[in-house]
């Protein structure tokens, strides 16, 4: 009669970690393109609107996301610049980058909320249309623009913090190592027998000058 174990197979415990490494890799690198790139182009949109009183009536007024604050396209920037980084470094040094990519997240986010309601971009632009330092815009009315931008920045924050969960089993760029890790084997380079320095040289690497060439076999 035949026993059934209730062992888990080696192949089966691995997968599941490997699965959730490409499901995260997948998403965070989708959030964080996406994100970034809402972001910068919620920036260049009208995020208010109003009118200066001039000489000849009002005068119509308009501010973008760029003339409000610069904090969330330099933030998109920065995140964009985080998740890349992400695959060149390792071990503690991704943990700081995902919390980098996690921060600038964050931050667009504030500032793309605060900005929502600031109106000094427009007093500026009031200011300079009556010529008079005192003037302020009227008839304000503010547009969604900053609450997209607050959105993509939330798509950022949100690639961190998967970076921050998932990042240790990510892959990372070496061209020196095969993947699971251990170094590639060096091709033996050909030895010129009427060459001195390239038996020496053979010598150094351990190699033995006087075998058949690898290259022949």
């Amino acid at each position: 009669m035949g026993y059934v174990t209730a062992a888990p197979h080696p192949r089966s415990d691995a997968a599941g970690p490997a699965r959730s490494g490409r499901r995260s890799l997948a998403v965070a690198l989708l959030c964080g393109a996406l994100g970034a790139a809402v972001a910068l182009l919620s920036t260049r949109q009208s995020w208010s609107e109003g009118t200066a009183t001039v000489a000849g009536g009002d005068f119509p007024l308009t501010a973008k996301g760029s003339d409000v604050t610069g904090v969330p396209a330099a933030l998109a920037i920065v995140g964009l610049a985080a998740l890349v980084a992400v695959f060149a470094v390792r071990r503690s040094g991704r943990l700081l980058v995902s919390g980098l990519l996690a921060l600038s997240g964050a931050g667009t986010v504030v500032a793309a909320v605060l900005g929502a309601s600031d109106s000094s971009a427009l007093d500026e632009k009031a200011a300079a249309a009556s010529g008079n330092t005192a003037a302020t815009a009227e008839a304000l009315s503010h547009t969604a623009w900053p609450y997209v931008a607050a959105a993509g920045g939330a798509l950022i924050l949100l690639a961190g913090l998967l970076a921050l969960r998932y990042g240790r089993l990510w892959p990372a760029m070496s061209g020196r190592y095969e993947r699971d890790g251990t170094p590639r084997p060096r091709k033996a380079k050909p030895v010129d027998p009427d060459r001195p320095e390239d038996l020496w040289k053979a010598l150094d690497r351990g190699e033995d000058p006087t075998g058949p060439d690898p290259a022949a076999t």
